[in-house]
């Protein structure tokens, strides 16, 4: 199952700027484990923002709300998930 996910992240004024940056770290590596994997399919900053759009290729719902909150960012994250399916038009056998 393929999703369309818009994460914007919400620094807290107070937080520790150490510790953010160790779970900014912690991020970075869960994300690029996600990506080789083949299920943070695509990953696409939005320019002059802490904001990115992603594709996520999941098994199911539960699958996707579980790896998002796995994510060390995710208590600091306005999120938005879009479900996707394939469109009849397009000229794509596959969903690249």
């Amino acid at each position: 199952m393929l999703f369309k996910v818009e994460m914007e992240v919400i620094v807290p004024h107070d937080v520790d700027p150490e510790i953010f940056e160790s779970i900014k770290s912690k991020e970075k590596e869960y994300a690029s484990e996600l990506q080789s994997k083949g299920v943070w399919r695509h990953l696409w900053r939005v320019a002059g923002e802490y904001k990115n759009i992603s594709i996520f290729d999941v098994d199911s719902n539960q699958a996707l709300h579980d790896t998002l909150m796995g994510l060390p960012l995710y208590p600091y994250m306005n999120v938005e998930v879009t479900p996707l399916c394939r469109h009849p038009s397009s000229i794509h056998n596959d969903d690249r």
